[in-house]
């Protein structure tokens, strides 16, 4: 049973979040991370090839498939591809790796439609990354809150950062929380989370488009306790990688899930983007 910590001092509020922040950014600026995308390719059943990937890409009812040349290669799982290769049918919002050199090519599978994205270390967008700026931790921004689950989980569609593009995702519930300030109490609507019974929340908030980036942020929200109390960090809510670059397929927040109070808390917009240090 996951239990709600304990309130601490404020030094240890501040530690903890510096810790945290500290950690997203360095898997941010993985070598091969989404600032290392130089490119995304929406496949289709003509062979093409792309600069910055080798082989000739298609995708038809068997899935993907490449055709690399006689001084190509390409490592999948440690070994190496040659000639004619197929992926097979991916699974919506899963992803292969395959190293080409110092890049890799990640073959996926979005909104329905087949992707390959090349990533390549010496990209200028991370080469030139330092960091993202973000609002002072503020103890104040970290709520309890109550998650409300439905009887069964309900498919939602949303948009996505590219246009034309939908995303469909099981809802499992909601999340009911009071804003500070007087800022009212709210319910949005919450995702499975990466972790065993954790949940991720998308969400917009008056400050979008202002301080912070205006599409969408997403907040990850620790699994409910066994009163269904969650905690809801705001100082927490991240960009995720369309705040950074064109060539995400990020989805947007659920209809219902805009604040009308200005939440001056988490990561704001991206240097990248014109954000302010």
């Amino acid at each position: 049973m996951t239990s709600i910590q304990e309130p601490t001092t404020a030094e240890e509020f501040t530690r903890a979040w510096e810790e945290w922040h500290a950690a997203s950014q360095r898997a941010l600026a993985d070598p091969h991370g989404f600032l290392a995308v130089t490119s995304l390719h929406w496949l289709d059943g003509g062979p093409t090839r792309f600069p910055d990937a080798p082989g000739a890409w298609w995708t038809g009812p068997d899935g993907v498939w490449v055709e690399l040349a006689a001084d190509e290669e390409l490592l999948l799982d440690g070994e190496p591809v040659r000639g004619r290769y197929g992926f097979g049918v991916l699974p919506e919002r899963s992803s292969r790796y395959a190293a080409a050199g110092e890049a890799v090519v990640e073959v996926a599978k979005r909104g329905g439609r087949d992707i390959v994205r090349p990533r390549h270390p010496g990209n200028p967008l991370l080469r030139d990354f330092t960091r993202t700026p973000a609002y002072p931790p503020d103890p104040r921004w970290a709520v309890t809150g109550r998650y409300l689950p439905f009887e069964a989980p309900r498919p939602v569609t949303v948009g996505a950062a590219v246009e034309g593009l939908q995303h469909v995702y099981d809802a499992p519930g909601e999340i009911e929380f009071t804003l500070p300030d007087g800022g009212g109490t709210h319910r949005l609507t919450a995702f499975n989370g990466h972790l065993p019974g954790s949940l991720q929340v998308l969400f917009t908030d008056a400050t979008s488009g202002v301080t912070t980036y205006a599409a969408n942020r997403v907040l990850s929200v620790p699994a409910p306790d066994g009163q269904g109390r969650v905690t809801v960090d705001f100082n927490r809510a991240t960009n995720l990688p369309c705040a950074y670059t064109d060539l995400a397929t990020c989805p947007l927040p659920p209809a219902g899930n805009r604040l009308p109070a200005a939440v001056e808390a988490g990561e704001r917009i991206p240097l990248e983007r014109g954000g302010l240090p």
